[in-house]
């Protein structure tokens, strides 16, 4: 392949995973399975360049890829404040992806739309939750693929061998203990992504297996985990005892002299109070769906509204796939009649789309809550499901906080 045989875009993608490789110390490439790319979110137009040159260069992704949010919504493009350069630019990148051969997915939840790749298989995934997500939840092995390295190894079919890629490296070396905390407390919605955020900030890069919380986990409450995880630290990978493919038990996954850390009440609520940065009770705009909002999360927001509407707009950010499924079912009308407004193909973190002038987002997102300052330059009032729709209807803060005592 370096020597041409698949044409030069082959050759420039394998170059650059092999001497990625030997940056990070590899032994060697390892095939891998399938690929999601986070590179086709507009950062600058070298981005686009080089996306662009891989297509001009014969490149061609040799697995399954799906692309991760874009920075247009390319349903109703009126969504994103972009302006005509950048929006071009923009387009161009995503353009340049689905020349690629990539799936046009345009979701940070390739996992909810078909794309999941069986337990022990290697495969190279960008995108922080997207990533914690496959190692942990479906058991497969990605480091934390960057952009344009991430499509680089697509082309070649290949990854460097290093780090969650070998067994060894996926055991716990620190060891959380949950059973301090109340039964209550695991069963709310909002202590998911509360528990990752204080995993990412305690362990950083280490790999956690987390005891205690077998029967109140649930697919999405793993995804909420993982994302807060991946944004507070650069946790790839977490275990739970009992729950996770790789840890049927915490004993058959620690390593040798694991840290121990034992979580508390107020460890949880400290983690909670860091998510939201503004004070008052003014709240601007709600956002949902960090990552992208799933059909069972979109049925839990139904039921808070009841037919209400709110008095600010709830953005619902969310993959096509589940708005093409609300759009069949006929239930879209009835969520932007109550002052929904669906966002698909991106984010409002990911791109202009909040008013410019400013404010505060109210999120039930641990990864929202950590982003949305710098990227938006919003503030930020962390609350459940629930304290976020009656927020919007209320025009104001409401937060249940009997749940935290």
């Amino acid at each position: 392949m370096l020597d041409g045989r698949d044409g030069e875009g082959a050759a420039v993608a394998l170059r650059l995973v092999a001497e990625s490789g030997r940056l990070l110390g590899a032994d060697g490439l390892v095939p891998v399975a399938s690929a999601h790319i986070d590179g086709c979110l507009y950062h600058g137009d070298s981005g686009t360049e080089f996306a662009e040159f891989l297509v001009a260069k014969g490149g061609r992704v040799r697995v399954p890829a799906t692309l991760n949010v874009g920075a247009l919504d390319l349903r109703q493009p009126e969504n994103v404040r972009l302006d005509g350069a950048r929006r071009g630019m923009a387009l161009r990148l995503m353009q340049a992806y689905e020349a690629l051969g990539c799936r046009a997915t345009w979701t940070c939840a390739p996992y909810q739309a078909g794309h999941r790749p069986a337990a022990g298989s290697d495969v190279a995934w960008g995108e922080s939750n997207a990533v914690a997500f496959c190692n942990s939840v479906l058991g497969a092995r990605t480091n934390r693929y960057g952009d344009f390295l991430d499509i680089a190894c697509a082309i070649a079919g290949r990854a460097p061998r290093y780090g969650l890629h070998l067994p060894e490296r996926r055991r716990a070396t620190v060891r959380v203990d949950t059973s301090g905390l109340s039964d209550a407390l695991k069963r709310r919605e909002a202590f998911w992504p509360v528990l990752g955020a204080w995993l990412g900030r305690a362990v950083g890069e280490e790999v956690a297996v987390i005891e205690g919380l077998q029967g109140f986990a649930t697919e999405d409450r793993l995804k909420a985990l993982g994302a807060a995880a991946a944004s507070t630290g650069a946790v790839a990978l977490f275990h739970i005892a009992g729950v996770t493919p790789e840890a049927p038990t915490a004993a058959a996954i620690l390593a040798a002299d694991p840290a121990v850390l034992a979580l508390t009440p107020g460890d949880v609520r400290a983690a909670r109070d860091l998510l939201s940065t503004a004070t008052g009770d003014a709240v601007d705009a709600v956002a949902v769906g960090s990552p992208h909002f799933s059909v069972d999360e979109v049925a839990a927001l139904e039921a808070l509204l009841a037919g209400r509407r709110v008095r600010v707009p709830i953005y619902l950010n969310t993959s096509r796939f589940v708005l093409g499924r609300l759009e069949r079912d006929g239930r879209l009308a009835a969520l932007t009649d109550a002052g929904v407004v669906p966002i698909v193909d991106t984010c409002v973190v990911a791109t202009p789309i909040l008013p410019p002038s400013g404010g505060v987002l109210m999120t039930n997102s641990g990864k929202f809550a950590f982003y949305a300052p710098g990227n938006t330059g919003y503030g930020v009032q962390f609350g459940s499901l629930a304290d976020c729709v009656e927020s919007a209807v209320a025009g104001r803060l409401v937060r249940d906080e009997a749940g935290w005592a």
